[in-house]
């Protein structure tokens, strides 16, 4: 499965990923209203790019990552939260102990990989009654460098045959995530988004490495997947001074659960 790819190399997924703007971290926290050391259970946190500023915050942390390597990593990261911890398995089968309710269930740029049957009543009956379920989705938007972006399409288009020859970046204020899961629980309130943006300017080896750990660039056969990146590599280096500017859109997704 294309979920499973990520856990191939969590080193370099510890190293490329970015983190959440802080103003999204701050929101999520205000916003699900959590006591002090509240209770917090994370789905899929990667190597914890939202984990560990969640445990800074002082949040007892519960993280269910798929990926044991990812998870290592996770752990290592969290070593000064003693409160923190992270647990081994897919989400679809791990249950809280009896009895064992959280503040907040949150999923971060990993909600898609969840099945769908059960990611949404599972996370939901975690949540203590007037607990918040919360989703942190990632958009690729047309921003930062919008020259580069547009003829590294030619790239992608040669050493990828499946890329659709008219793709483009979208615009930020076009895009929305689809809350059709959240808005059918009879179990959850009404459901809110806010919007974060930021910019990351990359060198062109750090560019590549975020590049790597995309699951649909990893699905990509060798001899394919280097000529796209020697593609992008020669472009960067030879039209962009050695760096570019990508900007993210970041959409922070709430409910709370409104049944017992």
């Amino acid at each position: 499965m294309l979920r499973d790819v990520f856990d191939e190399d969590a080193e370099l997924y510890d190293r490329a990923r970015p983190g959440y703007p802080p103003a999204l971290v701050e929101a999520l926290i205000t916003g699900a209203g959590l006591s002090p050391a509240g209770h917090v259970l994370e789905v899929g946190p990667g190597t914890g790019q939202l984990t560990v500023p969640l445990a800074r915050a002082g949040l007892r942390i519960t993280a269910v990552e798929l990926g044991p390597s990812l998870a290592a990593v996770t752990r290592r990261n969290l070593l000064p939260f003693p409160d923190a911890r992270v647990e081994v398995g897919a989400f679809e089968g791990w249950s809280l102990p009896p009895g064992h309710r959280v503040e907040l269930a949150v999923c971060a740029t990993a909600f898609h990989w969840i099945d769908p049957a059960v990611r949404v009543p599972r996370m939901t009956a975690a949540l203590a009654p007037g607990g918040t379920l919360a989703l942190v989705t990632t958009h690729h938007v047309a921003g930062g460098s919008a020259d580069f972006f547009a003829r590294a399409q030619r790239c992608y288009e040669r050493w990828d045959p499946d890329t659709p020859s008219d793709l483009r970046l979208s615009d930020e204020t076009t895009v929305t995530s689809d809350t059709t899961e959240l808005d059918a629980s009879d179990r959850l309130g009404p459901v809110g988004i806010r919007c974060f943006p930021q910019e990351i300017t990359y060198t062109t080896e750090a560019y590549l490495d975020v590049l790597r750990t995309y699951s649909n660039h990893r699905a990509l056969p060798a001899p394919a997947l280097r000529g796209l990146l020697d593609c992008i590599a020669e472009l960067i280096e030879s039209r962009h001074g050695g760096s570019v500017t990508k900007r993210y859109m970041h959409e922070l997704i709430t409910a709370r659960r409104v049944t017992p």
